[in-house]
């Protein structure tokens, strides 16, 4: 039992996927969808794309907050035999963007590989029930399908976040699979021993430049994707939307009987862009955090001043409350970082006009240290 009593298999999770949370709105477009679809896809290319963009004549909801031509090249590119490689900073929204086109494309986006340190080839590929293999010898029944075997014998996309932390060795087990489109099981005989690619069958794959040299892709891999960047979000106003619809949800989700601020997010938003930037609105210079200040750590930001304000008083958060909360926020990387986040608040932040500034200035010594 799962204990979901609202019938649409979300109550109780965190986070269920997007082929879940919008299962309507991919049946609906589903259903209207009359154009030419690529083999193997669940949408067609335009369908696809409103259900990531949004159509708000047809209720579905803008899902991704970024470049509309970056949808199409990469729709494009996943109709094709390349795999689509999304790069950019962290927190620029890359894992949701792989999430919503696995949605749209195959209907799931759960054949997921998180890459890291530790993550070994037969996490990707395959692996065996080892009591079945010690009584029985290699056979499909003692096969443990990972992601990419998944993916190529249902035609799936595969998303494998974070490529670029895992090892050279472990990266290039795609090779294979992304070009010849088989996959080889040497331990099997006849037709088991090689599994061959179906329509639908792709990778998308991500990678954040701060990573960036610490397991660089072969020239070999590198070839057999596109190369999409996803930047962050240019204009105040747009990511001040997002971060509000987002905060509004999570907060919901959280139990928190009260909408977030307006007057408190646009301190925080402007307040991670100065920071991201190392730029004031008036295009002064100021010392650049080395924490990843993203619109992505703006939402769990302002979760975290929802949060507090509510179970703590009662109420919505407040100025001092994103003090507290950009405490954790910047001492991730270095602890220099606490220092020019004092500085901020000491020097920059007393230019600004409002009441939540003038809290958000007057709360500074609650930093830590």
């Amino acid at each position: 039992m799962t204990g979901d009593t609202t019938g649409d298999g979300t109550d109780g999770y965190q986070r269920p996927p997007a082929e879940v949370r919008f299962a309507g709105e991919l049946e609906r477009l589903r259903e209207d969808d009359k154009g030419p679809r690529p083999p193997g896809w669940a949408l067609g290319l335009t369908a696809a794309r409103r259900f990531i963009v949004g159509e708000a004549a047809a209720g579905i909801t803008r899902k991704f907050v970024g470049d509309t031509s970056l949808i199409d090249r990469a729709l494009v590119t996943l109709a094709t035999s390349r795999g689509l490689m999304l790069v950019g900073e962290p927190g620029t929204a890359k894992s949701l963007l792989s999430e919503l086109i696995a949605a749209a494309v195959s209907g799931t986006s759960t054949l997921t590989v998180q890459g890291g340190a530790a993550t070994t080839e037969d996490q990707i590929t395959y692996s065996w029930n080892y009591a079945l293999l010690v009584a029985e010898g290699p056979s499909t029944r003692s096969l443990v399908p990972a992601p990419l075997l998944d993916g190529m014998a249902g035609g799936k996309v595969v998303r494998f976040e974070e490529i670029t932390r895992c090892p050279l060795e472990v990266q290039d087990s795609l090779l294979s699979p992304l070009s010849d489109r088989v996959l080889a099981i040497p331990e099997l005989s006849g037709r088991d021993a090689m599994v061959f690619a179906r329509d639908g069958f792709n990778v998308i794959a991500t990678a954040n430049t701060r990573d960036r040299g610490v397991n660089e892709m072969s020239a070999a891999l590198k070839r057999r994707f596109n190369f999409e960047t996803v930047f962050p979000i240019a204009d105040f106003a747009t990511e001040l939307e997002l971060v509000e619809a987002e905060a509004a949800r999570l907060l919901e989700r959280s139990g928190v009987g009260v909408a977030p601020r307006r007057d408190v997010l646009e301190v925080l938003v402007t307040t991670f862009r100065e920071l991201r930037s190392a730029t004031t609105e008036e295009g002064r210079s100021m010392d650049r955090l080395s924490a990843v200040m993203s619109t992505a750590e703006a939402v769990s930001v302002a979760h975290a001043v929802g949060v507090r304000g509510w179970f703590l008083r009662g109420e919505a958060g407040g100025a001092a409350d994103i003090v507290e909360c950009l405490a954790g926020t910047a001492a991730k990387d270095s602890p220099d970082d606490l220092a020019r986040l004092r500085r901020y608040l000491e020097q920059q932040a007393p230019r600004h006009e409002g009441r939540q500034w003038k809290a958000l200035h007057a709360a500074r010594n609650l930093l830590p240290g």
